[in-house]
């Protein structure tokens, strides 16, 4: 197994800077938007964005959930093992928000359409908007884009990406990885 380097954490900071500042651009003070980072790996992202916000763009109302989709996945009684849950976290009203769902890696749209299942049970946000690290253009299985993009990467055949952050996997990068 061979792996290439797509994104080291100096061009992964950038990235978020500049998707932030596109969050910005739309949502201005974040008053009638909320951040929903989608289980389990697009929790750090969404995190790493909420903490930006904060800090560096001194958005003071930034509200952050964690939405598990385990059980609205279409392959969750298709695998030998047994799927784990994760939690959800949404400690607001998503009722007439405008949401912006966060992932890592954008493949083939199962998630995000299970994310926009597994979102109904909280109320009928006004808009939902995606932003995703990494979309994988050539892999799409739904009518599913993102509306905020860090990277687009081509990747082919049996190829993976696989992104690593500090909090879980010791360092920032993307990686291309050929099984």
């Amino acid at each position: 197994m061979s792996q290439k380097l797509l994104l080291n954490a100096k061009e992964i900071n950038i990235i978020l800077h500049r998707l932030a500042c596109q969050l910005i651009e739309k949502h201005n003070d974040f008053s009638d938007t909320v951040l929903i980072g989608i289980q389990p790996r697009g929790k750090f992202l969404a995190n790493r964005l909420a903490q930006l916000l904060k800090s560096d763009y001194h958005i003071e109302h930034v509200k952050l959930g964690l939405l598990d989709i385990t059980f609205f996945r279409d392959d969750f009684r298709r695998g030998e093992k047994p799927l784990e849950a994760n939690t959800t976290e949404i400690n607001f009203l998503v009722e007439d928000k405008n949401i912006v769902f966060i992932d890592d890696v954008l493949y083939t749209g199962r998630s995000i359409r299970a994310a926009l299942t597994a979102i109904q049970s909280f109320g009928r946000p006004n808009e939902i908007e995606l932003l995703t690290l990494i979309d994988r253009r050539f892999s799409r299985h739904l009518p599913i884009q993102p509306d905020y993009r860090g990277r687009q990467v081509d990747a082919i055949n049996e190829e993976k990406v696989k992104v690593n952050w500090v909090e879980h996997g010791g360092e920032d990068a993307v990686y291309l990885v050929n099984s």
